[in-house]
C-alpha cells in the first residue's frame, strides 16, 4: 500500500495512540461504510448481469452477503444519505429534495457511535451543506464535487487537490485509518465515492477501456412506454433525447452546431497534462462520428456505448479503491473485526427503458447494490432476498455496537438476519419521491412494495396509479391497475399501503405543500 505524504498539502495528521491498551479481543467491531453514488447493481459482477468485472466489490459478497432485493425510500442522492444517517424517512428527517437543506443538529447514528467510544469519520462524497456532525474527522467533497483536481473540505476548511477524485478519496480514507485515527479505539468510516455520478470522467489510466467492447441493448431500450401512465412519457431522462453533447457525450463543440459545449468547464479545470491526455483519447473517437454522423438506431446505439462505457470506466476506479481498503484491513490485522458494507445511495437505469438516471420507484433506481462481510458472524456466501431498505442502516450499525436504538428510528437492524439467526423480516417497503417539477422531470409519487407486487401513486399535477405483478412482469412494462384479474390484489396493496403510511406518520402526502423547483433553462 503507497500511503499519500500530505504535509505539504496541509492535511491534518496526529500521531496514533498505540492499540496496546485495549485487546483487540474485547474490542466493538469496527464498521467500514463504502458508499458510491448512482452505482447500478447491474454493474456489479456479483449480480450476474456481465456488463463488466468488479473483483474488489465482489470479494465482500462472496465472504459475506449479498442482498438481492436491498432498496431505498427515495432514489435520490441527498435525500438518501439523510435517511441513512438519521434511519428516518424523508418526511421524517425534513431532506425531502437535493435542494431544501440538511438540518445536522438533529440526531444520527454516528453521534451515538461517538458517544459509545467509537472513532468516526467522514471521507468523501456526501452531498449535504454543512459541517458534518457526529464525526471527529471529515474530509467531504462541496456539493457534487469535481472528478478533476477536485475541492475538499477537511474539517470545515475548503483545499483544493492535485488528481483523480476516486484515488484522492482512497488515499484520504487510508490516511485517516493509518494516521490520524485513536488506534485504542474502534472506529466508523464512511468512505462515499463521488463516482459513478454524472457526468462520469474516468480516470486517466482508464480512458480507453471498454472501447472495444459491444454491450448489448436492453431489451426494452426502445421501450415506448405504452403500458404505463403519464410519468413514464413525460420524463427527461432519455438518453437518445436528454443527453447533452457536451455534458455527457464528451464533444468541445457541439458536432451539429459547431458551438462551444458546457463540457468546456470540466476541461478546463484538468492541468495541461490531464487536458491532453484526455483530447488523445476521445478526439479521435469523436472525429470517427463526426466522419458518418449516424441517425435513428445507429445514433441510440453509439450514445448508450459512450454513456456506458464512461460510467464502467468510473465505477473501475472504484473498485480498485476497495480492493486497496481491503488489503489495508487484511495487512493490519483488521479484517476479522471490521465489518464492511459496500452499497450506493440508489440503483441506476443502464439503458432499461432508454433512460440513465434514477428517481422512478421501478426496480432499477428503487433497488441498490449491497453487499456485507464480517467474518465473526456472516457466513461466506450468504445470499440475502428479504427487503433492506436505507431506512436500516442506521439501527443495524448501532446493533453491531451494542448501542440502544433510539425508538424514533424507523428503519430495522437486519444483524440477526444475515446472520441467519432468523429468518422473519417485513414484508413491505414505503418508499416517496418529490423533486418535481425539477430536472429530469419525473412526477413526485410514492408507493408501497412486497417481495411480488408493487403499488405507486404519482400525483401532484395528476392522480395516477400503477400496479405491478414483479413475478410476471420483472421489467415493469404493464401495469395491471386496471385489471379486473388483479382486483384482490390491489385492493390488499391499497391497505397495506395505508397501513404503512399511518405507521411511519406519512398520512397528508398528497396535501403537504413544497417549494417549486423548477429548472429555468
Amino acid at each position: 500500500m503507497k500511503l499519500l505524504t500530505f504535509l505539504a498539502a496541509g492535511i491534518t495528521t496526529v500521531p496514533c495512540v498505540s492499540q496496546a491498551s485495549k485487546p483487540a479481543s474485547k474490542q466493538k467491531p469496527n464498521i467500514l461504510f463504502i458508499m458510491s453514488d448512482d452505482h447500478a447493481y447491474q454493474a456489479i459482477s456479483a449480480y450476474g448481469h456481465a456488463l463488466n468485472r468488479t473483483p474488489n466489490i465482489d470479494r465482500i459478497a462472496q465472504e459475506g452477503a449479498i442482498f438481492t432485493r436491498a432498496c431505498v425510500s427515495n432514489s435520490i442522492s441527498a435525500p438518501s444519505r439523510a435517511v441513512m444517517l438519521t434511519g428516518k424517512h424523508s418526511f421524517v428527517n425534513g431532506k425531502t429534495d437535493n435542494v431544501l437543506p440538511f438540518d445536522w443538529n438533529q440526531d444520527n447514528f454516528a453521534k451515538h457511535l461517538q458517544k459509545a467510544g467509537y472513532q468516526t469519520s467522514m471521507i468523501g462524497k456526501i452531498h449535504l451543506d454543512g459541517l458534518p456532525q457526529g464525526f471527529d474527522y471529515s474530509m467531504v467533497l462541496p456539493g457534487q464535487g469535481h472528478y478533476y483536481n477536485p475541492d475538499f473540505v477537511e474539517n470545515g476548511v475548503k483545499k483544493r487537490f492535485h488528481g483523480y477524485v476516486t484515488s484522492l478519496t482512497t488515499q484520504f480514507a487510508l490516511n485517516w485509518l493509518d494516521s490520524i485515527r485513536d488506534k485504542s479505539q474502534p472506529f466508523c468510516m464512511l468512505y462515499h465515492q463521488k463516482a459513478p455520478h454524472r457526468n462520469w470522467l474516468p480516470e486517466e489510466k482508464y480512458l480507453d477501456l471498454y472501447e472495444d467492447t459491444e454491450f448489448p441493448f436492453p431489451d426494452n431500450f426502445f421501450d415506448d412506454y405504452s403500458g404505463r401512465q403519464t410519468a413514464a412519457h413525460t420524463q427527461e431522462m432519455s438518453i437518445v433525447k436528454d443527453m447533452q453533447w457536451g455534458h455527457d457525450m464528451k464533444f468541445e463543440q457541439n458536432p451539429y452546431t459547431g458551438k462551444p459545449t458546457p463540457f468546456m468547464d470540466d476541461i478546463n479545470r484538468m492541468d495541461e497534462q490531464q487536458r491532453q491526455a484526455w483530447r488523445n483519447a476521445y478526439n479521435k473517437r469523436n472525429e470517427e462520428f463526426l466522419a458518418t454522423k449516424p441517425e435513428g438506431k445507429d445514433l441510440a446505439k453509439w450514445k448508450y456505448h459512450r454513456y456506458l462505457r464512461d460510467y464502467l470506466k468510473c465505477i473501475r476506479s472504484i473498485d480498485d479503491g476497495v480492493g486497496e481498503i481491503l488489503d489495508y484491513l487484511d495487512k493490519n490485522g483488521l479484517a476479522e473485526n471490521t465489518i464492511v458494507i459496500y452499497t450506493s445511495d440508489q440503483g441506476f437505469y443502464l439503458g432499461e427503458h432508454g433512460w440513465f438516471d434514477k428517481r422512478f420507484m421501478y426496480e432499477e433506481s428503487f433497488r441498490t447494490p449491497l453487499v456485507m462481510r464480517y467474518p465473526k458472524e456472516i457466513k461466506p456466501g450468504t445470499t440475502i432476498n428479504k427487503l433492506v431498505q436505507n431506512l436500516d442502516f442506521a439501527p443495524t450499525f448501532l446493533n453491531y455496537a451494542g448501542v440502544d436504538i433510539p425508538k424514533d428510528m424507523q428503519g430495522e437492524s437486519f444483524r440477526n438476519l444475515v446472520s441467519g439467526k432468523t429468518d422473519k423480516w417485513r414484508d413491505a417497503v414505503y418508499y416517496t419521491y418529490y423533486e418535481y417539477p425539477s430536472v429530469h422531470m419525473v412526477k413526485r409519487h410514492y408507493g408501497i412494495a412486497t417481495e411480488r407486487y408493487k403499488l405507486i401513486h404519482f400525483y401532484y399535477d395528476v392522480d395516477e396509479w400503477e400496479l405491478y405483478d414483479l413475478e410476471k412482469d420483472p421489467h415493469e412494462m404493464h401495469s395491471v391497475y386496471h385489471d379486473p384479474a388483479y382486483a384482490e390484489v390491489k385492493a390488499m396493496m391499497h391497505r397495506r399501503l395505508t397501513e404503512m403510511r399511518a405507521s411511519y406518520g406519512d398520512s397528508d402526502a398528497n396535501d403537504r405543500k413544497f417549494i417549486d423547483l423548477t429548472v429555468k433553462k
